[in-house]
């Protein structure tokens, strides 16, 4: 008809046949042109075809032409499927592993304006150790790590943190290289990397909140008592306080002097019933933490499970281009809701583990100075 070749629908009365060229140029204005809806794979072949064209492998070049799109690409919604599985941290016996982690900033507490809370769990016993601040500075953290860790609960084996100014600076790791203690960074935006110490955060956040009410600038008083109260009571993974892991015994607390239990009573006026009770705690201390330490693998494979019941693997290779999820400090300014949500592209140079990237910069090649967890990133198709 007219030299031209059309095509018999079941839709419209014929489809014009088009190829090459043609093809492309109508993907183009029919997918990002002035009328242009960004339309993806199938609904793009739909909305071509009601405009009267087709082609025999549109299908296939209209989703390839869509996965190409820049902006698409860049506008996508954020992945909150994980990536990689979950790889579980333990410890074999209490205070040789810790988390820590920084929360803030907060509401500004006490004389001193503390707005900063610096906050090491023990990976074991799950006991918290925390201390507010103004400013978390590098020269604190060492000597809260100092006064607080080392002289109060021994050398410990391992530190697990994130990527915060304070843990990457070189006189921090010098002192953890003083006294032979390990440093292990997480990945950045990655707090599953660090599962421990955003779980310590998310309880003491959660106690200090029901405590204060309107009194939000009282945090640092009230910071004590919730401590002593996340150690004295019972974790779920081990089924034991934190303080009858670390000491042997349960600690004796106010209630037992408001309604005096049996040892509050009769203890302080026996003197060998009471060296019997404890000769007798510290004789099965060793059998409870071996039972506390199986709970924990238990805990965690099943959390392991559930977690990886979700996972749709992403893995890259040396090469491949990817790009990175926008974060806090790289959004475009006054852009609001209508910013990118994906950035880059970036060209993986390094796998430095399952799921652990080294980046490169296409636009300038100015490598990234961490690496970067597969849960922030994805193929970039060009």
């Amino acid at each position: 008809m007219e030299d031209k070749l059309y095509k018999r629908s079941l839709i419209e009365p014929y489809l014009t046949c088009i190829h090459g060229e043609e093809a492309y140029t109508v993907m183009h204005e029919t997918h990002q042109g002035p009328c242009g809806s960004h339309s993806a794979g199938r609904a793009l072949v739909i909305r071509i075809k009601k405009l009267g064209y087709f082609w025999p492998t549109m299908i296939r070049d209209c989703e390839q032409y869509s996965r190409r799109c820049d902006k698409c690409q860049r506008h996508a919604p954020s992945i909150h499927v994980p990536a990689e599985t979950l790889s579980s941290i333990s410890s074999p016996y209490p205070f040789m592993r810790w988390s820590m982690d920084i929360i803030g900033p907060m509401v500004s507490s006490g004389p001193k304006q503390f707005q900063y809370l610096l906050v090491l769990t023990d990976y074991f016993t799950k006991w918290i150790e925390a201390k507010p601040y103004q400013q978390t500075t590098e020269l604190e953290v060492r000597k809260f790590i100092w006064k607080d860790i080392i002289c109060r609960h021994g050398l410990p084996f391992e530190i697990v943190t994130d990527n915060g100014s304070q843990f990457i600076a070189r006189t921090f790791k010098d002192f953890c290289k003083k006294w032979n203690i390990r440093i292990t960074y997480s990945t950045p935006r990655y707090p599953q990397g660090n599962g421990q110490a955003e779980a310590t955060n998310k309880t003491l956040l959660s106690n200090l909140k029901k405590r204060l009410d309107a009194r939000k600038h009282r945090w640092s008083e009230e910071l004590a008592a919730v401590l002593w109260a996340c150690r004295t009571t019972p974790h779920k993974a081990t089924h034991e306080t934190p303080f009858s892991l670390a000491y042997g015994l349960e600690a004796v607390i106010p209630t037992e002097t408001s309604v005096p239990s049996l040892r509050r009573m009769q203890c302080p006026a026996n003197v060998e019933l009471n060296e019997e009770m404890l000769r007798d705690h510290l004789d099965l201390i060793d059998e409870r933490r071996d039972q506390a330490l199986i709970r924990i693998q238990n805990y965690q494979q099943a959390a392991a499970r559930y977690y990886n019941s979700k996972v749709k693997h992403r893995s890259f290779r040396i090469g491949d281009m990817v790009l990175r999820k926008v974060q806090d400090y790289t959004k475009e300014r006054n852009a609001g809701k209508l910013g990118t949500n994906w950035e880059g592209p970036y060209l993986i140079t390094e796998v430095v583990r399952d799921g652990v990237y080294k980046l490169t910069k296409v636009r300038n090649g100015i490598p990234e100075l961490r690496p970067w967890n597969a849960m922030n990133l994805k193929r970039y198709y060009h």
